[in-house]
C-alpha cells in the first residue's frame, strides 16, 4: 500500500486559516466511468498543476477499487482520494480504499454517527484521512461542527450536479462555515476559473474541480487556468444578470441537440425545418392557434409578442395554403423578434432567406390564405407534436426546434450546457486518433 503521512501531520501543514499554507490544494474530481480516459485526463490535469487525484464515485461504481489502485500506481506523488460516499459499514469501505492506495476517503456527512464513529477508527488504523460530504445536508454548520469533534479531519462544502441544474451553489455553503471549524474546509460543485478562487477567497483550503478541468479539450490548460486563478484569488466583478437574460444566454450559446439531450432525448419537434439554413433562435413562446391559410391571428400576434420572443403557431399542420410570408417576417423583424414557428406552411422564402430571419416550418407552398380571424393568441398548442404553453422557452438551429417547458427552463439550458462540455472532450479523444465507439465503451456498456 506505501507508506504515507498520518492525517494529523498532513494537516498541520496545509491548513490556511489554521496555520500557513503555502497555497489552496487543488483536487481534480474524475467524474466519469471509463479507467483509461480517466488516468489520461489525470496525466493531463496533473501537467497543469493539479495536487490530488479523486476517483470520482462513478468511476468507482464503474471500475470499483481497481480505479483507486490504477491512480495509486500512475501517480505515487500525489494524494489519491476514493469519493467512496459511505453511508454504511464505515470500517470496510474505507479499509478497501486505504488498501487500494487511497490517501483520503470521503465518507457522507448525513451517515449515522456510529458510521462516521467507525469510519474515523478505519482511517486512524490505516493512515488515511477521513473527509466528510455535506451534500443534501439540511443545516450544514451545525452537522460540521459535529463530525470535526467525531473526528473527522476534513470538511467538504459540496453542492451535487442535480441542484447546481437549479442554480444553487456550495460558495454560499462555505460561507456558512466560514470560522467555524478547526479543520480544513474543501469546497465543490461546478467551480470553474470564476468561482474557484471565489472559493480561496471564502476560505478552502482544498478547491474541487470537475467538469471544468475534466471535460474540457485543453486538460493541462483548463488546470493551469484555476491553479493560476487559486494561487492569486481575486473577486470578479459583479454582473447582475436576470434570470431570464441568463436563460437565454445559455440557450444561445448550445445546440439544439445538446438540449435534447439535457431532456433526455426529448423536446424535439417533428417534421419542423429551417428555411433559412443555418440560422439560430432563442426566445420564449407567444402561441397562436390559427386554422388552415387564415392568416389574421399569427400577423396579430406579432403585435402581442415582445422583443425577443418566438411566435409558434399551429396552422393545423396544413401544407397546401401558407399562414406567413416576407411581409409578416419583416413585421416580425422591426418588433424584434427572435424567430417563428409554424406547423404548416410558409411562402416567399427566396425573400425569407435574403432577410435572413429564422423561419421554421413544416412545408413550403406559393398559396396564400385569407385573413378570416378565428383562433386564439397565448393558448396553449400542439406544433410538431410538441405542447407548447405561452412563456414555454423555444431554440431552433439548423438540426430543427425544440420546446422547454418553462418551469424547468433554467435548469435545462444548464444541463445543456454540461452536454456541451462533455461532448468537448469526447471530440478530442477522437481527434487523437480514438474513435466514439472506443471512447463511449460501447461494447462494455451495452444492454444486457
Amino acid at each position: 500500500m506505501g507508506a504515507r503521512a498520518s492525517p494529523s501531520a498532513t494537516i498541520s501543514t496545509m491548513t490556511s486559516h489554521h496555520s500557513h499554507m503555502k497555497r489552496p490544494v487543488l483536487q481534480v474530481a474524475l467524474d466519469i466511468t471509463e479507467l483509461d480516459r480517466a488516468v489520461q485526463i489525470a496525466r493531463e490535469a496533473g501537467e497543469g498543476g493539479a495536487d490530488w487525484i479523486e476517483a470520482g464515485t462513478p468511476l468507482i461504481k464503474s471500475e470499483g477499487m481497481e480505479a483507486v489502485r490504477r491512480l495509486r500506481a500512475f501517480f505515487p506523488g500525489h494524494e489519491i482520494v476514493a469519493d467512496m460516499k459511505i453511508a454504511d459499514t464505515g470500517t470496510l469501505e474505507v479499509e478497501m480504499a486505504a488498501k487500494a492506495g487511497a490517501s483520503v476517503v470521503c465518507v457522507l456527512a448525513d451517515a449515522d454517527d456510529t458510521v462516521i464513529a467507525e469510519a474515523v477508527r478505519a482511517a486512524d488504523l490505516y493512515g488515511v484521512r477521513l473527509m466528510a460530504d455535506l451534500i443534501n445536508v439540511p443545516d450544514p454548520c451545525r452537522r460540521a461542527r459535529e463530525l470535526e469533534v467525531l473526528g473527522v479531519h476534513i470538511i467538504n462544502a459540496h453542492v451535487g450536479i442535480d441542484q447546481q441544474m437549479l442554480g444553487k451553489n456550495s460558495l454560499s455553503m462555505l460561507s456558512s462555515l466560514k470560522g467555524e471549524l478547526g479543520i480544513p474546509i474543501a469546497v465543490a460543485g461546478g467551480l470553474d476559473a470564476v468561482t474557484a478562487p471565489q472559493a480561496v477567497i471564502g476560505g478552502a483550503d482544498i478547491v474541487i474541480v470537475g467538469g471544468f478541468i475534466t471535460r474540457s479539450a485543453g486538460v493541462t490548460a483548463s488546470s493551469r487556468s484555476i491553479r493560476a486563478a487559486i494561487d492569486n484569488p481575486s473577486l470578479p466583478k459583479e454582473e447582475r444578470t436576470s434570470p431570464g437574460q441568463a436563460i437565454r444566454e445559455i440557450l444561445c450559446s448550445v445546440s439544439t441537440p445538446n438540449i435534447s439531450d439535457a431532456m433526455h432525448r426529448k423536446g424535439a419537434m417533428a417534421g419542423i425545418v429551417s428555411l433559412c439554413g443555418d440560422v439560430r433562435m432563442v426566445g420564449k413562446a407567444v402561441t397562436v392557434q390559427a386554422f388552415a391559410g387564415d392568416w389574421a391571428k399569427p400577423v396579430e400576434a406579432i403585435d402581442v409578442a415582445e422583443p425577443g420572443d418566438v411566435l409558434v403557431i399551429n396552422n393545423d399542420g396544413a401544407t397546401h395554403v401558407a399562414t406567413w410570408g416576407e411581409l409578416a417576417t419583416i413585421s416580425a423583424m422591426v418588433r424584434g423578434l427572435s424567430g417563428v414557428v409554424i406547423d404548416g406552411a410558409a411562402r416567399d422564402v427566396d425573400d425569407i432567406r435574403r432577410l435572413r430571419f429564422p423561419v421554421f416550418s413544416r412545408a413550403v407552398t406559393p398559396n396564400a390564405g385569407e385573413p378570416k380571424g378565428y383562433g386564439e393568441i397565448n393558448a396553449e398548442i400542439r406544433c410538431g407534436g410538441q405542447a407548447v404553453r405561452p412563456g414555454d422557452w423555444i431554440a431552433g438551429d439548423e438540426s430543427g426546434v425544440v420546446v422547454i417547458p418553462r418551469e424547468r427552463a433554467f435548469e435545462i439550458a444548464r444541463r445543456a450546457l454540461e452536454v456541451k462540455k462533455t461532448e468537448e472532450r469526447v471530440r478530442e479523444e477522437i481527434r487523437r486518433g480514438s474513435t466514439l465507439s472506443r471512447v463511449t465503451d460501447l461494447i462494455r456498456w451495452e444492454k444486457k
